[in-house]
């Protein structure tokens, strides 16, 4: 019975810890997506104007 509360308690624990993991994760694959985005927007507004 003590076995099985362990097992429990660290399950939980590790989904405690992963869930701010996860959305850091994913706020740091936001922020290389926006930037991503200008720097592609940036690149052929440039071209663009390179082009008249």
């Amino acid at each position: 019975m003590g076995r099985v509360l362990l097992i429990a308690a660290a399950v939980i624990a590790a989904l405690l810890l992963l869930g701010p993991l996860v959305g850091f994760v994913f706020d740091l694959l936001k922020w290389a997506l926006v930037i991503g985005l200008v720097l592609f927007g940036v690149a052929f507004v440039s071209k663009m104007l390179k082009r008249t």
